[in-house]
């Protein structure tokens, strides 16, 4: 019966990720979602460093347990991610890789944000065409 919960928390596992990575890019086309994934990076962040755990493994495994599984030793990245996706001695430049991504979607908002602001509204206007009726 809880099968199925396991599944779903490992999908909302790996949403999360993809939208760790590139969540950011989302505020290149609205900033107020750079708000949510800021929160999300410092969580991610908080994990990474090892200051909090992470309560979608927690639930995995609370949902393993009922479903007659023991729970398992390692925590979803090790467990799904290193050593599947990238070998485990790249895990350092990876980290590297991902704090590069997710920086440069954040610098990509802030100039976007920035040229707008400047810009004005009249300017946008002008940009944007004439309206058709």
């Amino acid at each position: 019966m809880y099968r199925w919960l396991v599944t779903v928390i490992l999908t909302l596992h790996f949403g999360y990720l993809v939208y760790l990575v590139l969540g950011g890019f989302l505020a290149w086309r609205s900033p107020k979602a750079i708000i949510p994934h800021v929160a999300a990076a410092v969580w991610g962040v908080l994990i990474v460093l090892g200051w909090v755990d992470c309560p979608l493994t927690a639930a995995e495994d609370w949902a393993r347990q009922r479903s007659g599984e023991p729970p398992l030793s390692a925590g979803f990245i090790d467990r799904y991610v290193t050593g599947v996706i990238y070998p485990p001695e790249y895990l350092h430049e990876i980290r590297l890789a991902v704090a590069a991504v997710v920086l440069t979607s954040w610098v990509g908002a802030y100039l976007l944000w920035r040229r707008r602001r400047d810009q004005g509204p009249a300017d946008r206007a002008v940009r944007s065409g004439p309206t058709v009726a």
